[in-house]
């Protein structure tokens, strides 16, 4: 026999749970946007020059780069991911600015600058410029170097050749001498030079001092070695105790021009140090790196996993 006072507490209880909301359809989550690759690998070398150094023992990396994701870092300036579109434009030619925060998630993808003639460009074993760049406005800097043909290794981009003149004037003021070494060089120029060393020493020695092709600051048309007038250690460890490196050290970002490889940071540039590498950054972005004692890959936040801490 049915109990009718249970029945009809049942039924009360069916009621107020449809009007309370149970059993309805769940909230739709919040849509979290994909993830932006980001690749990490880490390791050092020699920057690529014309002549090989004389000590290498850092290894450089592969095209084919394949690494640990970093977590929270921020994307390095002006690159995109190959294969999928950044939404980090970067900074433009002559200004300071840094890329929006995002999550790597593709550790095997290579990063591509996509605003390679940024003045401000980060370019490195992580980013690499587009196979096609080349600067539109290279020029001829009025400066002595160290040998006498009218070659591109000679050309700079005209805002960084003006400031290079400038930077000359200044050193010859203060009774420093100094000569071009080697400045810009095309991704084929480039490619040429890292095979030969391939040929010449194999390829995981060649590594430890040249770069891969697109991964040279040099092809940025912003960048250029120095040496003394005599060429004298050119590109060479030994340039580090000369006067014109000493001089170089203090008064390069007055310039505008930072030493891109300096010395106790091999582990976050991935390069060993090199006094003689000077790269055109603007004052602006030069003597606050200088201030706080930054790499471009630190100011940018773009520093390899391995070398966090």
């Amino acid at each position: 026999m049915t109990n009718k006072p249970m029945l009809t507490v049942a039924c009360l209880t069916i009621a107020l749970s449809v009007f309370s909301g149970c059993g309805g359809e769940p909230k739709t989550p919040a849509v979290q946007s994909p993830p932006v690759a980001s690749s990490t690998n880490s390791g050092t070398s020699a920057a690529a020059t014309d002549k090989k150094p004389a000590t290498a023992s850092n290894a450089n990396q592969t095209n084919t780069q394949s690494g640990t994701p970093a977590n929270n870092q921020t994307a390095a300036p002006n690159v995109s991911q190959t294969g999928s579109q950044s939404g980090n434009s970067g900074a433009a030619p002559g200004s300071v600015g840094k890329a929006a925060d995002s999550t790597p998630s593709n550790p095997g993808a290579i990063q591509v600058v996509t605003s390679p003639e940024s003045i401000t460009v980060l370019v490195n074993k992580q980013q690499a410029l587009p196979e096609s760049y080349e600067p539109k406005d290279l020029v001829y800097p009025n400066v002595p170097f160290t040998f006498t043909e009218k070659i591109d290794k000679r050309k700079m981009r005209k805002e960084a050749a003006a400031a290079l003149e400038t930077l000359f004037a200044g050193a010859k003021k203060d009774g420093i001498s100094l000569a071009g070494v080697s400045a810009y060089r095309s991704y084929a120029t480039q490619k040429a030079l890292y095979n030969n060393y391939v040929k010449q020493d194999g390829e995981e020695k060649a590594k430890t001092y040249s770069a891969l092709p697109g991964h040279s600051e040099h092809e940025t048309g912003l960048a250029i070695d120095v040496s003394g007038s005599n060429g004298k250690c050119a590109a060479q460890n030994c340039f580090a105790v000369t006067k014109e490196a000493k001089w170089l050290d203090s008064h390069a970002t007055e310039y505008g021009f930072i030493i891109r490889y300096p010395d106790g940071k091999e582990s976050i540039t991935g390069y060993q140090y090199e006094p003689w590498h000077l790269r055109y950054v603007g004052t602006q972005l030069s003597k606050e790196l200088a201030q706080k004692n930054l790499t471009l890959e630190e100011y940018f936040n773009a520093v390899p996993v391995q070398s966090r801490k």
